[in-house]
This record gives C-alpha cells, sequence and structure tokens, in this order.
C-alpha cells in the first residue's frame, strides 16, 4: 500500500516554520545581549562619572562651613 498522505509534507512544513522561528528567535537573543553588553558598558562608564563629578564637588566646597550671618546682606 503506497503512503500518499498528505502527513509528511505538514510535518516538513511545521519543521520548517519551528527551524525558522528558531533561528529568528537566535538572532533576537544575540541581538538583545549586545545591547545588554553596550548598556552596562554604559552604565559603569557613568557611575565613573558621577565619582569624579562628587570629588570635583567636594573638591570646590570650603572646608569649614558656611556662617550666613558673615555674609553681607544684598542691596535693595
Amino acid at each position: 500500500m503506497a503512503n500518499n498522505s498528505p502527513e509528511p509534507i505538514i510535518v516538513d512544513e511545521r519543521l520548517e516554520k519551528i527551524e525558522t522561528k528558531l533561528s529568528l528567535s537566535e538572532d533576537m537573543l544575540e541581538s538583545l545581549s549586545d545591547t545588554v553588553y553596550r548598556q552596562q558598558r554604559q552604565i559603569e562608564q557613568l557611575q565613573r562619572e558621577i565619582v569624579t563629578l562628587r570629588e570635583q564637588v567636594r573638591a570646590a566646597q570650603p572646608n569649614e562651613p558656611r556662617n550666613l550671618n558673615d555674609e553681607i546682606p544684598p542691596h535693595y
């Protein structure tokens, strides 16, 4: 008895669709991984910049606390 049923074709089509989806998923995963890597590097750079800015602010502040009573009031 010859097996002329469309079943093997349906299975092949389904398998091809699954393989296509898998390939697209792998590409998307790689792209997302690259994006996460770049963002992590940017976060690390921004954290270093924040540390530098904090150091600059500390260096610019006077060593002694300011007394507002010693300051000259603005002229009206």
